[in-house]
Parts: structure tokens; sequence; C-alpha cells
């Protein structure tokens, strides 16, 4: 990496582009003739309202987002939409939800505390290693939504469909694989995504919802959990997350200037096929996830010894490489290849685990 940079694996907060780290530090003290940093200025000035619709347009641009959808940039993260969707979109008081990992997982027992939740699919009994099909959905007609969680980072696994639910929406936590492939929006009926992944930095959620699903209040809605008024008042009905959607226009047009959806679908294919393809190779490392079901966007492996695994993360680290250790729910390795990985990281890290394995077999 130039300038000093390492290759940085996180899952999150995870790698940003050079480019727009470096932009914004060129703007960092003076945005746009204005004498000021972002992060000084009122969200209520033209420049800021310059900001913040830029960035639901070039979203709206790169995602064709139909015209009755809602864009929302929203406080508290993902784990705030733990409670939100249930609160907002649960009608009948009945919703169902797909268990495929740890945060799928929290967010159903969050919607528990609202109504009735039914699991419609879940893969716990295997440790999460898998994605269930569509003839595996048990969704419920009269269900207010389905939920799932579209990338499980910890565990490596990946939606490779839309879910097909007739007339029950879709709503997607797409935290880890937003901006990584093109997405059919209309096929749901809200997706949402913590920013710290793949869309910048920390300290915000980007809600996008279609319009009907949206208003239906009730007397106990927190009001900064109600879509239709953060709707209403274009996200600042309070001081929105301001530098965290600056950062998200930035990193939203550099996917545009390097080609759009398509480009980053073909190079996150690329990473990926390249890592597990090695991965099939030998026998020295294990892949965690099921084939079928495995994420282009977090890649989870072990050696099988737990004092090997060590040793790898350290000389990993030793090697300009960081945040390669897995999670405590998994264990072993874990490289997280979202857009800003260039492929030459993806080689690099192979090149490392051929020696490697070279070194301790």
């Amino acid at each position: 990496m130039s300038k000093g940079r390492i290759y940085n694996f996180s899952a999150g907060p995870s790698m940003m582009p050079l480019p727009v780290l470096e932009k914004a530090a060129a703007e960092m003290t003076n945005y746009g003739g204005s004498g000021m940093s972002v992060m000084e200025m009122s969200h209520r000035s033209k420049y800021y309202d310059d900001i913040i619709n830029g960035a639901q347009d070039v979203l709206r641009r790169v995602y064709n987002i139909p015209d009755n959808y809602r864009i929302l940039f929203m406080q508290g993260g993902a784990t705030m939409q733990f409670s939100a969707v249930p609160l907002n979109l649960m009608v009948t008081g009945k919703a169902d939800y797909a268990i495929t990992g740890n945060f799928a997982r929290n967010a159903y027992k969050e919607a528990k505390k609202f109504g009735d939740i039914h699991i419609a699919a879940t893969s716990e009994a295997d440790n999460f290693t898998w994605v269930p099909t569509p003839d595996q959905l048990d969704v419920r007609p009269d269900a207010d939504y389905f939920y799932i969680c579209a990338n499980n980072t910890i565990f490596g696994t990946e939606w490779h469909y839309d879910p097909n639910t007739g007339d029950v929406p879709v709503v997607a936590d797409m935290s880890s694989n937003i901006l990584s492939k093109p997405v059919d929006i209309s096929k749901y009926g809200m997706i949402y995504a913590g920013a710290q992944k793949n869309m910048g930095p920390a300290g915000m959620a980007v809600v996008i919802i279609r319009e009907d699903l949206m208003g239906h209040y009730r007397e106990n809605m927190p009001v900064l959990l109600d879509y239709q008024l953060m709707a209403d008042k274009n996200s600042m009905y309070n001081t929105p997350p301001t530098y965290s959607i600056y950062m998200m226009k930035l990193v939203t047009e550099w996917v545009e200037q390097m080609g759009g959806l398509e480009a980053m679908a073909k190079n996150a294919d690329i990473r990926s096929s390249m890592l597990y393809d090695y991965l099939d190779s030998t026998d020295f490392y294990k892949g965690a996830a099921q084939k079928a079901s495995r994420s282009r966007m977090n890649v989870t492996f072990r050696t099988g010894d737990d004092d090997l695994d060590k040793k790898f993360i350290q000389e990993s680290i030793d090697a300009g490489m960081t945040n390669l250790k897995g999670h405590r729910l998994v264990g072993g390795m874990r490289a997280s290849i979202y857009n800003a990985m260039p492929i030459e990281g993806v080689e690099y890290l192979i090149d490392f685990m051929k020696k490697f394995e070279k070194n301790n077999k």
C-alpha cells in the first residue's frame, strides 16, 4: 500500500477508498470555500443542505431507486433499526424473520418485544454456516414483513437471491454488502445499512423505504425512530450525523466514478473467487461457510489448530496486514474484502497464506 498504509481486513469500521480519504482531507478545514469544516457548519446552512441532498441524489442514481421510495439518514447504526423496523412496520402485530447469523438473531430478539415474531428459517443449529434456499422459507402470508440480514459478517455467508414473498414486504439489513452489487430496490419494502462497513465511517444507518410502509403512527413511538417524521423533516428533525452523511456522499460518488455497482460487483467476484479458489485448493485451511452460501464480503477460515491460528494472526500483522482475527463466535480468521480493498490486497494475503502454509505444515 502507498503512503505507509497497510492492508486493513477489518469487518467494520473498515477500510475506505484512499481517494475519498484524500478528498475529505483536502476539504477538512475549508469545505467548498465556506471557511469551515463540514464538522463545524450548521446543518441548517445552505452548504450543508447541498451535502445532504447531494448524498440522497447520488445514492438514488447509483441504485436507480424508484420515486416511491424515501432515503433516510438515522443515528444509532444498524442496531437501532432492530427496534425501528417492528415499531414502524408491524401493523397487525406479525412479522417473520430468517435467522442466519448473530445480527439477524439480535434483530429477532428485539422484534419479539413488539409483536408475534415467527422464525421463517434458521441455520443456528449448524452455527450459521448456510443461508436458506427459497423452498426452505416459511413465510406467513399475513405477516407485515419478512426480515433478512443479507450478508452475515461474522459467519461469512450471504444471500445470493432476492426472496420472493408475494405481498409480504421484504426488509433487508444490507450493512455489510451495501454498494457491492446492483439491487432491484422494488423487490424490497425496505433496505437499511449501518454505514461503517462499505459506505463510510461509523455513526449512522441509511434507510431506503417504500413510502406506503411509513406513517403507521403509534403513541409509544420514540420520536427519533419514526420513519414518517424523519422523511417529513428530510432526516433533520434533530442534528443529523453530519460528517458521516458527508463521507457517505463521497464514498457513493467514488462508486459512481469507478463504474457504479456493476463494477463493484465485478471486483467483489474477482476478490472473493481468488481467495475461495485458493482455500479450495489446499487442505491446510478450512473454510467456515458452506460453498453455496459463501459471502463475497467476509471470508471466514481456520487452520483447525487454535495455536496455529494465533500464530497466523500475529505474523499477518508483522507482514503489514491487520484485523484478520475471526470473531469469537467463529474463531479462526476472517478477511473482510469490501469495495475499498484493492485486488492487490487479496493477492498479498494469498501469497502470505501460501508462505505460512509452507512454513507450518
